[in-house]
């Protein structure tokens, strides 16, 4: 299939995409520790990358407590602010977009990750099923169970929030395009959204309303710091992940999208379920998503490039992002637009360990 639509410019928001192939956001894993800042190693690994409409650079935790993930980056300090800006001055000199991916995962944590070996936070006492990354003795990274989550009282909310917005300003100060609101995955804002997670009876558990409260309110304190032109948001209609099954919950996912819409958000970012053995969305699925959002949706989730250029031409999404193909090629938009093969992807440099999923891929043939 010719890929003509994936390779047209695309307002977003502030932005205009010289494509609309745009970089998912990648668990990498590679940051300094203590202090959570990322290296110059992210400087090549991103520059290389530039050649998306758009790179939305991996989740980014808010605050300490927001961490739960070694090695994943922070965006609540002035060295990460920094660091950051180095990124981002080597992506714009290669003429690329970036956007961070403001991060709170909430109960998917480990104690040793937090701030006085402290419970992590949830919506409500419930321990995931799912497993994070901490680092073992000799300091490499492993798998262990997630703590049960402390239930947050009503009154931390309002701090989380300011969390937000300083982490939006410190975005925008580190010369970042845009910014993404992580409401996907399992983390904190998902897990607001779930009744497997949330068994709250106040204003922020029950109702499909009284769930959806928080996600809303984080997104309306985000664009209040910047503007609605330079805020999107992923989310996981549909989504299996991090112990949370949203199979069932398509009144949650078209109640967002109706919401979201209101807000005139710069996108939509849609993580389809499939990746991780979820269900397919079906045309009934994404007829109704579109009816309630005519704004920007960005697709992600096992897409090659006929799909993309498929779903596109459909007018159900409006521009695809690529995860773990682009990791394996930095330049996969050129890949893409001119039909070279791609390099497969090797699980070895999804996370920590193996850093050849920064720079060590073989170029395209030209």
């Amino acid at each position: 299939m010719q890929v003509d639509k994936l390779f047209t410019p695309l307002r977003v928001g502030a932005v205009t995409l010289k494509n609309r192939v745009a970089m998912a956001p990648l668990t990498r894993l590679r940051n300094t520790e203590p202090g959570d800042v990322p290296t110059a190693l992210a400087e090549t690994y991103y520059a290389q990358r530039a050649g998306a409409g758009l790179i939305v650079a991996e989740g980014t935790h808010i605050s300490p407590t927001a961490k739960g993930y070694a090695g994943a980056p922070g965006i609540y300090s002035e060295p990460q602010v920094e660091a950051w800006t180095k990124v981002n001055a080597a992506v714009h000199a290669k003429g690329g977009l970036t956007a961070l991916q403001l991060w709170h995962t909430g109960r998917i944590s480990h104690r040793s990750l937090q701030p006085d070996g402290e419970a992590p936070v949830g919506p409500s006492a419930i321990q995931a099923d799912s497993r994070t990354n901490i680092r073992a003795a000799d300091g490499s990274l492993v798998r262990e169970q997630c703590d049960t989550p402390r239930a947050l009282e009503v009154s931390e909310l309002a701090d989380i929030l300011e969390d937000y917005r300083r982490a939006t300003d410190n975005a925008r100060r580190a010369g970042f395009d845009l910014v993404e609101i992580h409401g996907a995955h399992g983390y904190l804002l998902d897990q607001f959204l779930s009744p497997q997670a949330n068994v709250r009876t106040d204003e922020y558990g029950g109702s499909v309303q009284n769930r959806a409260r928080f996600l809303l309110e984080v997104v309306d304190a985000v664009v209040s710091e910047w503007d609605a032109d330079h805020v999107g948001i992923r989310i996981s209609p549909l989504g299996v992940f991090n112990g949370i099954s949203n199979t069932d919950q398509l009144e949650m996912a078209l109640y967002l999208a109706e919401e979201l819409a209101k807000r005139k958000l710069a996108f939509l970012h849609i993580s389809e379920p499939d990746w991780a053995g979820g269900p397919v969305l079906d045309e009934g699925f994404r007829q109704a998503l579109r009816q309630r959002y005519p704004g920007v949706i960005i697709g992600a989730g096992a897409y090659d490039a006929d799909k993309a250029e498929t779903l596109i031409r459909k007018g159900y999404i409006d521009a695809a992002a690529f995860g773990r193909s682009y990791i394996a090629n930095p330049d996969l938009a050129e890949r893409l637009q001119s039909g070279a093969p791609l390099n497969p992807p090797d699980p070895a440099t999804f996370y920590g360990g193996d850093a050849r999923g920064y720079t060590d891929y073989p170029a395209m043939n030209t």
